[in-house]
């Protein structure tokens, strides 16, 4: 049961009230009706005021939680991103001090039969193509540079980014064997947890999706330590 606003009592108070009391006159009491009921107006609409505020913060706060979990997810492919580049920086230096040293040396072996120069010089002719966006003529010559040094210590490299650019150009066959070459022939490459995760992507690009979440999971249970592990728990996960 709703219970009268204040100054709809004390009207009614006042009308039991003898005539002869002369507490308030008829002025007086209209007078004391509007004060109270402007001043019961005021705190409802200053209730109201305050609920409307606690609901646009509570909207901003959720807003704001979006946006956090947004810009944590973009942080993290970022620094997955910087961590893959800086991989496969440092693994340029040291295949290179490691053919450098079997020069120096004059190590046995099929790499002793190449031409250093040549060799640096189409491994990144083929690796300016696809910074280039020459995707196509990219997987070409990183085919042509396998062929040509089959002893350079550059192979898994040279089959990744022929994976990579044969991916890019929509040729999932071709970036497909040459990701598993890199996987089968040398797992603990550092090339090989990317190479794995490029044929997870060659998979979803072909609409292999349970191919696709099976090659996730492979790589998160072979080289759990490495960014492609979670770059496919991201993915496994959305």
């Amino acid at each position: 049961m709703m219970r009268p606003a204040p100054w709809i009592a004390l009207v009614a108070a006042m009308l039991t009230w003898p005539a002869h009391a002369g507490l308030f006159d008829d002025a007086e009491a209209r007078k004391e009706i509007i004060r109270m009921r402007d001043e019961h107006a005021a705190r409802l609409d200053t209730l109201e005021a305050s609920s409307r505020a606690n609901l646009q913060l509570a909207n901003q706060i959720e807003a704001m939680k979006a946006e956090v979990a947004k810009l944590r997810g973009d942080v993290e492919l970022m620094m997955h991103d910087i961590e893959s580049v800086k991989k496969r920086q440092q693994d340029f230096y040291v295949d290179l001090d490691a053919r450098l040293r079997k020069l120096e040396t004059g190590g046995a072996g099929p790499s002793t039969q190449i031409d250093p120069a040549a060799e640096s010089r189409d491994y990144e002719s083929a690796l300016n193509l696809l910074k280039g966006g020459k995707y196509p003529e990219a997987a070409d010559a990183f085919d042509a540079f396998i062929a040509a040094y089959q002893g350079s210590s550059f192979l898994p490299s040279a089959h990744f980014w022929a994976g990579s650019a044969a991916l890019q150009a929509k040729d999932t066959a071709r970036a497909t064997q040459h990701f598993n070459t890199v996987v089968n022939q040398w797992p603990q490459d550092a090339r090989a947890p990317d190479a794995l995760l490029g044929v997870a992507n060659a998979q979803r690009a072909m609409g292999e999706r349970r191919l696709e979440q099976k090659t996730l999971k492979a790589v998160i249970d072979q080289y759990p330590d490495s960014a492609a592990a979670k770059s496919a728990k991201q993915r496994l996960g959305s």
